[in-house]
């Protein structure tokens, strides 16, 4: 029996902050590295309609193209998820290499792995985890 492998993904979730513009970043340098593709994902409340998901589609694909340089080559897909940040990013990194996260708001006061997202994904990591703040990173 022959085994195919199917694409190696790096995703991250990404809502516009410092701490997940860096981890967009290091996304992109962790998928160039790997010869993965890259998932961006920004998740947004359940109840949004369809004119908001086509909004936050169109901001985030504008935000990819500023932050990722052409030059890292690296294959982009943006997803738009609807319900809670954790569980989406949990969900959708399920059959990925890597998960990259921005550290939550709490990491200002010294808690870089505190924050409701942050420690949804933790509690049970579907695969490696990279936590970002600022210019640092921290490695779970």
């Amino acid at each position: 029996m022959q085994v195919i492998m199917g694409p190696r993904n790096v995703v991250v979730g990404f809502d516009g902050s410092l701490n997940s513009t860096v981890a967009l970043r290091r996304a992109g340098a962790e998928a160039r590295e790997r010869h993965a593709r890259l998932e961006v994902v920004r998740v947004i409340p359940r109840e949004d309609g369809l004119w908001r998901t086509l909004t936050a589609w169109l901001r985030l694909r504008g935000e990819v193209q500023r932050l990722v340089p052409r030059a890292q080559r690296v294959t982009t897909r943006l997803r738009i998820a609807r319900g809670d940040t954790g569980t989406q990013l949990s969900r959708l990194a399920e059959r990925a290499d890597l998960l990259v996260v921005g550290a939550g708001r709490e990491s200002r006061n010294g808690a870089p792995l505190a924050g409701a997202t942050v420690s949804a994904v933790l509690c049970s990591p579907p695969c490696r985890v990279i936590v970002c703040e600022d210019d640092t990173d921290a490695e779970v």
